[in-house]
This record gives structure tokens, C-alpha cells and sequence, in this order.
């Protein structure tokens, strides 16, 4: 084993474990270069792979702080539906229906807002060319600025926001309903049938980036989490 991973293993069983919570500050690199008799390279490289496995998050000059627990992560690992679908060997198909940028409107939405406005998005995911999942998406400006210039007609807000806008923070609110009558019209079932609806809220350090509410016909789409337990965890 090298040594930045011998770093990297003893950081990630602390967090993993709950030795160090959320939130908690992790030992500062000068700390961790004494700690274990290395270049501060070594450690910096260690720290690195946390923060791109999203187990810990840097914020200048206050240090490197957990981010979330590993059985959290995966619960709340932010699905790229384009993978997803070509993963089940099919051919993605996206639509944008509806682009609005437009001031917040409810206090719910001010608290995404922040200082600034919001890009509020329809959009339709498809596999095969059959409709998987109506999408309604608010982004924050004030968090995500260079939104404002994406073309959301060619690619998806959701496979942007992965690649262009990290995530500290997420949650999930999965629930099952019956189609209204919109949502029947745009998935092309009938009205009543059941369909899983995901709801997630993203933030970076606080501060919100986007909500979105993603509804699915119940016979095309599951959702699978795996994950391991802490230490000291019983089944």
C-alpha cells in the first residue's frame, strides 16, 4: 500500500465509521504531513480522492470538512439518466419542453433563489422512444450562474449539473402516486396509473442549487441503492 493511500484508507474508515461526523473538520494537511512523515503532496493527493468520492468537501482557509457517510452517499447518488438508460442497452432520447427564467415565487423557492433568479425547466427523458420520465427542474443562478448560457434543447440539465456544478449535500423524497391527467398526457399512459416520483434537493456548502421532481410510469423505472454498513453496524 503507498503511503497517500494508507492516508486516504485511514480518513475514509473514520468517516465511514462516524469517528469523524458530518460536518466535522478532518486534521489539517500540516497535521496529517506529521502524522505520518510525508510530503504534504502525499496527503493533498489523499484529500483529493475523498473530496472527488464526495466524503469530504474543501473550503478555503477553514480546512476539509466531511461531507457525508458512505451508506448516505450511495443512497443519495444523483442517477445521470442518460447512463442509466443506455447501461439497459437503450437509446436515450431527451426533449426540452419549457425553459423559463423567472423570479422565485414562494418562500420555498426564495430560500433556493438566494440573491438571484431561477431557470425553471420541462423537460422529457426517453428510452427507446418511449417517454421514462417527466422532468420539472429549477436551477439557482446565484448558485449556478453559467446556467444562463447553457442551450438546455441539446443537453440535459441533470447531466450538466453533474459535470459542471458539485454537490456537498442532496435529498431524496421517493413516492409513489397516480398519474394525473398531465402527466398521463406526457408519459402517454393512462390517467391513474401508478408511477414512482423522485424528489431532489441539491446544495453546495449551504447554499441550494437545484430542486427538481422527476416522475416515472411504475413499470419502466426501479431504483437500486448498495451500500456497506459503518463499523459496529448489525444487520
Amino acid at each position: 500500500m503507498t503511503l497517500h493511500s494508507r492516508i486516504y484508507g485511514d480518513l475514509e474508515d473514520a468517516i465511514l465509521s462516524g469517528e469523524l461526523a458530518p460536518g466535522e473538520r478532518i486534521p489539517f494537511e500540516h497535521e496529517l504531513t506529521e502524522r505520518y512523515g510525508c510530503s504534504r503532496m502525499t496527503v493533498s493527493k489523499a484529500i483529493s480522492e475523498l473530496a472527488g468520492r464526495g466524503l469530504v468537501v474543501r473550503r478555503r482557509r477553514a480546512g476539509t470538512f466531511v461531507a457525508q457517510p458512505k451508506a448516505h452517499a450511495a443512497v443519495l447518488a444523483i442517477p445521470d439518466l442518460q447512463a442509466e438508460v443506455e447501461r439497459r442497452g437503450q437509446v436515450y432520447g431527451y426533449r426540452l419542453l419549457d425553459r423559463v427564467e423567472r423570479e422565485a415565487r414562494t418562500p420555498d423557492e426564495a430560500a433556493l433563489a438566494g440573491r438571484g433568479r431561477l431557470i425553471d425547466l420541462a423537460c422529457l427523458h426517453l428510452g427507446d422512444g418511449e417517454p421514462l420520465a417527466l422532468e420539472h427542474r429549477l436551477i439557482s443562478l446565484d448558485a449556478a450562474p453559467n446556467a444562463a448560457a447553457v442551450d438546455f434543447s441539446k443537453t440535459s440539465p441533470g447531466r450538466w449539473l453533474l459535470d459542471a456544478e458539485p454537490w456537498t449535500e442532496a435529498e431524496n423524497r421517493i413516492s409513489a402516486v397516480g398519474a394525473d391527467a398531465s402527466t398521463a398526457r406526457g408519459l402517454s399512459i393512462k390517467p391513474g396509473t401508478a408511477c414512482l416520483v423522485v424528489e431532489r434537493r441539491t446544495w453546495r456548502d449551504g447554499q441550494g442549487v437545484t430542486r427538481v421532481r422527476q416522475t416515472f410510469p411504475g413499470d419502466r423505472y426501479d431504483m437500486v441503492a448498495r451500500f456497506t454498513a459503518g463499523r459496529g453496524e448489525r444487520a
